[in-house]
């Protein structure tokens, strides 16, 4: 038997087919285009699992379920998401909706919860407490404690992207000012780039995007410091050092045996890795400590939301 896997994202809706190895056999996806209407992020998520299934050579009598991770508050009890402030989503009857198109039986839970539990199932880790944190959009995280995975009371655990680091800080499209999500999500990096540019024409953020801010991505920023431009390294500092405040939290709270770095910008490896480690470790309480979490990068890339999606409830 199969599963089908799909990871909604910011940017993109990301669909794959699960094997029973754990393995992705195949993988596709279309444009999220948000903000639109649930109606028509459901035909979107339906269509890619016909597409799958089509090209796999299957029937749906080989697909067990479809599981998918959603942004923000995925309500087990009564399948809505029930918050999904970077879609525009409040209290969307999300399950029924899917069930109703696709036919099979639908999973969900929280995007990066998903992320954490594929990247945990299947990264070989030998860790029974380990957390994620994943970076995009916006911030995300999993945990998992003892071997399994932890949603909370109500499927909302590990939201750290809206832990606040600065009282009274940036404002946060979750309500709340000063949150992790507004300092150190890819979002913030590339609006303090665009702030950047306004106010340097010499940065090589300019050339880099081909004259056109809209076409700058976080990792702009990281190619920009990687050739010496200093307004980039100084983005970077600032933006690393905001990352570490974060971190910090995460581990003082948890203690976890490693806290993996997800997302898009992890895609930046040693680059964001080097400076985050040494930022954090000024910063945790138990920096004396014999043994301490250690910060790694995923494995999986994002493979892993679509991977943990389809095992959600495993």
């Amino acid at each position: 038997m199969y599963k089908i896997g799909i990871d909604l994202g910011g940017t993109f809706i990301a669909a794959g087919l699960v094997d029973a190895s754990m393995r992705l056999a195949d993988r596709i996806s279309v444009r999220t285009n948000a903000p639109r209407p649930i109606g028509s992020i459901v035909e979107d998520m339906a269509a890619l699992t016909e597409e799958l299934i089509k090209r796999g050579g299957l029937s749906r009598a080989d697909i067990a379920s479809v599981g998918v991770g959603v942004p923000g508050t995925a309500n087990p009890d009564n399948g809505h998401i029930e918050d999904a402030d970077n879609l525009g989503f409040s209290d969307t009857p999300f399950v029924s909706l899917l069930e109703e198109r696709v036919r099979l039986p639908v999973r969900f839970g929280n995007d990066a919860n998903a992320a954490a539990w594929g990247e945990y199932r299947t990264g070989g880790y030998p860790a029974d407490s380990f957390v994620m944190m994943t970076i995009g959009t916006g911030i995300g995280g999993g945990v998992i404690l003892n071997g399994r995975l932890w949603a909370g009371i109500n499927g909302a655990a590990a939201e750290f992207g809206h832990m606040v680091i600065r009282c009274g800080g940036a404002a946060c499209n979750c309500g709340r000012a000063g949150c992790f999500e507004a300092y150190a999500s890819a979002t913030a990096l590339i609006g303090r780039a665009r702030g950047k540019m306004k106010e340097e024409e010499q940065t090589a953020l300019w050339r880099l995007c081909g004259g056109d801010p809209d076409r700058l991505e976080a990792r702009t920023v990281f190619d920009g410091a990687a050739a010496g431009d200093e307004a980039c390294r100084e983005l970077l500092d600032d933006y690393t050092t905001a990352l570490a405040e974060g971190a910090a939290n995460i581990i003082n709270i948890f203690q976890p045996a490693c806290l993996c770095i997800g997302g898009g910008v992890s895609r930046a490896g040693e680059a964001l890795l080097r400076p985050l480690r040494e930022k954090t470790a000024g910063l945790i309480y138990s920096r004396n400590a014999k043994r301490n979490t250690q910060i790694i990068l995923a494995r999986l890339d994002n493979d892993a939301g679509i991977i943990g999606a389809a095992l959600l409830e495993e």
